[in-house]
């Protein structure tokens, strides 16, 4: 009795021994979710140039903002838009300061590959679309609407457009719908390329000093709208999804509220110009006035900055990352 009683009791102590342990074994202590990543030294940042003017005022300023307050090494690569993605996931560019909608860029890079991340708004609206020359809207008020730009189209032909109006482009890398356009609304152009957008802008202010007609791509935030106020010509509505297939879209360009794209790990790195280059936004006034002052005023890029940034410490000052 006393043997068997004991080994009872010792069976039941065994047992809730064994399930402690069990309980112990089962037990996973709780991780805490990750924080803000650690703060790092800036080191060496890699900005792309896309060939506009407007994107180079948002070098101009990040990268003096960059040098002078966060101690970063920057180096500028020039490139275009596709490149700058394609360099932007291979690790070799930083941060693209301003992107235009590139949803298929976006689909790819960002959430099938996951190299790259959406890093915030720039604070600018973008719109795209077919300019006139002021003189020529005083002159012709219907040309505005694209029904009657084929009554008109004769105005722009050249000895080389085999018998069509031409429609100027800008620099050859930029995304445009205007092939597509004209084919799909039956209009009676073509479309020529000027090479760049200093070669555009100089077309459309030729066109306006000497009444010469001109027809072209363009689009705001631009500081040359300050100075010759094109006339935006009315194309069929935008709506969601108008042009979703590039060899059938017949509407206006979409509007953009315009954003930055990061490397993931740049991103993610704890890097203080990540921080601050996530913080940028302005707005379109503020990106012409730099603007201005690199094509008109001839600055370097550094003095622009610089000059901006003096006159404005209440915008900017809010970008940096906190001490």
């Amino acid at each position: 009795m006393q043997i068997s009683g004991w080994i009872r009791a010792a069976a039941v102590a065994g047992s809730a021994v064994l399930a402690l342990a069990g309980c112990a074994a089962d037990f996973q202590p709780r991780v805490p979710a990750p924080g803000p990543p650690e703060r790092t030294a800036c080191g060496t940042l890699t900005i792309a140039v896309l060939p506009w003017v407007g994107y180079e005022a948002n070098v101009a300023v990040v990268s003096y903002l960059a040098k002078n307050r966060l101690n970063c090494t920057v180096v500028e690569k020039d490139l275009t838009a596709e490149g700058a993605w394609e360099e932007l996931a291979a690790g070799d560019v930083d941060v693209i300061l301003e992107n235009w909608g590139r949803e298929s860029l976006k689909k790819r890079y960002i959430d099938e590959e996951r190299a790259a991340v959406e890093h915030g708004m720039t604070g600018n609206r973008g719109v795209v679309g077919w300019y006139v020359a002021p003189w020529m809207v005083e002159q012709y008020p219907g040309i505005t609407n694209w029904k009657n730009l084929n009554d008109y189209a004769h105005l722009f032909r050249t000895p080389t457009s085999g018998g069509k109006g031409v429609l100027l482009g800008g620099d050859p890398s930029y995304e445009t719908n205007d092939r597509a356009l004209i084919r799909n609304l039956k209009l009676d152009f073509t479309v020529s390329m000027t090479g760049s957008e200093e070669k555009l802008i100089e077309a459309f202010r030729e066109a306006e000093r000497n009444r010469q007609p001109a027809i072209g791509y363009f689009y705001a935030p631009q500081w040359f709208l300050a100075e010759v106020d094109l006339v935006h010509i009315k194309l069929p509505a935008y709506t969601p999804g108008c042009d979703a297939d590039p060899a059938k879209v017949a509407c206006d360009y979409q509007p953009y509220d315009l954003d930055k794209i990061a490397n993931r790990e740049f991103a993610e790195s704890g890097n203080p110009a990540a921080e601050m280059i996530k913080n940028f936004q302005w707005t379109n006034a503020d990106q012409n006035e730099v603007a201005r002052y690199l094509t008109v005023d001839k600055l370097s890029r550094d003095q622009a900055a610089k000059k901006w940034l003096d006159a404005h410490p209440e915008v900017w000052q809010a970008w940096l990352p906190a001490d």
